[in-house]
């Protein structure tokens, strides 16, 4: 598979990683069995990246992470986790204090010395202009906790101040056929500064795989369930903040773009892969077969200039009035 440097961390990564939010919790429950043979099949197609929080399960995806690394020790993954939001969302609360609480835990979590990243995970929008917090950030690669820090934001303009701090490695960013506003500024101020990019919510939650109808119905447990209309956290995080009986269409049109031998998800990533400024994409996996398809998706041609005019049209025929000015 296709490797590309992740920004400032020098370190390289394939195209296609892995988002292991659904190894810990918010998408059903996924057996520990079940959770291996993902990891391991992703391994087998080629993926070095998997992207994980210390909130994720209360932990439960790091430790399995973990846990697999270590009955694998020559799988040669670089793991990308976040921190804090296990906390109260205070800008108080971002202090080195906490952060050398919180790589601790995600240190013995995934049972090792140094994180090769840290990211930021979505916090409060003041956290972007505090020195003291990136200064804390840059104690923790002084002290080895962390060979590298970056951000995972929500808006295009969170994003933008990241970029700007000379330390900040990556920007994680929700990107996909129905979220293109960060293409405009956001992926052309990160491939001037070198920091990566790490595209999450691939699918739309889904969405971009076609497989939903009107009338599909998702476990309680489930964020596409309690979280649809922004109850417990950002709305964005879900079907990136479209409404899902409407997207549903937007879906079937978008199917219809899919090259032959390729499923809606597989282009969607690889209209992601594409984008110019894109390190990595990080859809999540399920099932050995998901994995499989998911990281198939890089030996996928370039799509043609047509396919991406017809993605543009879609979006703003479709999705443009839906989504949040602030994303």
């Amino acid at each position: 598979m296709e490797q590309r440097v992740l920004g400032r961390t020098g370190r390289e990564v394939s195209v296609v990683g892995l988002g292991t939010w659904q190894l810990g919790e918010g998408w059903g429950g996924v057996r520990e069995e079940d959770a291996f043979a993902v990891l391991d099949t992703a391994v087998a197609e080629g993926v070095t990246f998997f992207d994980t929080a210390d909130e994720y399960g209360d932990g439960r995806s790091e430790r399995l992470i973990g846990g697999y690394l270590r009955e694998r020790p020559d799988a040669g993954v670089f793991v990308a986790t976040k921190m804090g939001r296990r906390s109260a969302q205070s800008p108080a609360n971002y202090t080195l204090e906490n952060f050398r609480a919180w790589t601790d835990r995600s240190r013995a979590n995934l049972g090792v010395d140094t994180l090769d990243l840290v990211q930021l995970h979505c916090p409060p929008t003041p956290v972007y202009s505090s020195d003291e917090a990136f200064d804390g950030l840059d104690t923790l690669v002084a002290e080895e906790r962390i060979a590298a820090y970056a951000v995972s934001v929500r808006t295009c303009e969170e994003a933008l101040t990241a970029i700007a701090r000379p330390g900040t490695a990556s920007v994680q960013i929700v990107l996909n056929p129905f979220r293109l506003k960060p293409l405009q500024e956001v992926l052309p101020a990160a491939a001037e500064a070198g920091v990566g990019i790490i595209a999450r919510v691939p699918l739309a939650s889904g969405l971009l795989s076609g497989k939903y109808t009107k009338d599909t119905v998702f476990q309680q447990d489930d964020h596409r369930t309690y979280n649809r209309h922004g109850e417990v956290f950002d709305r964005g995080e879900t079907f990136s903040g479209v409404n899902f009986e409407s997207g549903v269409e937007a879906a079937a049109e978008f199917g219809e773009l899919a090259p032959q031998g390729a499923t809606p998800a597989q282009t969607a990533l690889r209209w992601i892969i594409q984008q110019p400024g894109v390190t990595t994409v990080i859809p999540g996996a399920r099932s050995r077969e998901q994995a499989r398809l998911n990281a198939a998706a890089a030996a996928l041609p370039p799509l043609p200039g047509a396919t991406l005019e017809a993605v543009r049209d879609l979006y703003d025929r479709r999705i443009r009035r839906q989504i949040h000015h602030r994303w």
